[in-house]
């Protein structure tokens, strides 16, 4: 069993990848705790939890800053989407000056618990600063670090969100050092778990090898192209592209209200709207951990 923490969790799309391509490579993830400040988003995984749809676990509702790390063991991987605001384009670009820069609390984070396994997600323009600095930094941990430019278009999604993803997995070193920790909690436990297979970061090869090699940067143009298909020929799975015939099976686009000029009838709309904004297309962040996953199984 992966145990994850996640950080900076939105509305769980970045979970959602993380677990799906983690299951892709053989291994059986379980999210144990999750952090998320805003209330919109922590209602929203509540929801999820409730339906079956994510792990069952604590929500710490407050400040990363502010997290408890000593109080969590046996974390196997940390995720998160953490703020963009430093790096984006649409904004300063202040970068490690700019007050909700986060990546110093999450670098500890990892220094404290020892993952062999980190996965991140920002916008491009992380790529121009401060990736540098954060691949750096994993180095410095003991990681194997790689890193993509992938889009929502390439899983046939009909809007281009472009992100970088960053995998890093952990040493043989720190490996070891987690799959002593784990049979010393399994031992007090009295739960056995399989932890017999060389480390958790190095299972999976075969199940890559056996889905085909790709490369760790999203350069996909025949998905790209099929993504952007009107017709009813990829199987429906997103809503129709602007410009393209509305599908039968979709709800209208537009809600008319009574009101004249304003739209009425969707509740919390001005959340919903910010947490899509900020949001993780799960399937993109999937892709995205197969093919960096394959690229340092076969550099190790």
């Amino acid at each position: 069993m992966d145990h994850i923490f996640s950080v900076c969790t939105g509305i769980g799309g970045l979970d959602l990848g993380l677990h799906a391509g983690l299951r892709a490579v053989g291994r059986s993830p379980r999210t144990v705790c999750v952090v998320e400040r805003e209330a919109f988003c922590i209602s929203h995984l509540v929801r999820q939890m409730q339906a079956g749809r994510l792990d069952h676990c604590p929500i710490w509702g407050g400040d990363l800053r502010d997290f408890p790390a000593g109080a969590l063991v046996g974390v196997d991987w940390i995720c998160g989407g953490y703020p963009c605001q430093p790096f984006s384009q649409a904004g300063k670009r202040l970068g490690e000056n700019d007050p909700r820069h986060l990546w110093p609390v999450i670098l500890d984070l990892i220094r404290t618990l020892r993952p062999c396994g980190v996965f991140f997600e920002n916008v491009a323009g992380h790529m121009s600063l401060g990736l540098d600095r954060v691949l750096q930094d994993l180095a410095s941990c003991g990681f194997r670090s790689a890193f993509g430019l992938f889009t929502a278009e390439e899983v046939g999604a009909p809007h281009r969100r472009e992100r970088v993803f960053i995998l890093g997995l952990a040493d043989a070193g720190m490996r070891n050092d987690a799959v002593r920790r784990e049979r010393q909690t399994a031992s007090e436990s009295g739960r056995s778990r399989d932890v017999e297979r060389g480390g958790r970061c190095d299972a999976g090869r075969r199940h890559l090898e056996a889905a085909g090699k790709t490369s760790s940067m999203a350069d996909a143009s025949s998905e790209r192209s099929s993504g952007r298909r009107c017709n009813g020929e990829r199987p429906h799975q997103w809503p129709s592209r602007p410009g393209c015939p509305q599908r039968s099976n979709e709800p209208s686009r537009t809600t008319q209200s009574g009101l004249g000029r304003n739209a009425d009838g969707v509740s919390d709309r001005v959340d919903r709207l910010r947490a899509l904004g900020n949001a993780v297309v799960p399937q993109q962040a999937e892709l995205a951990f197969i093919r960096l996953w394959n690229l340092l199984q076969e550099t190790a």
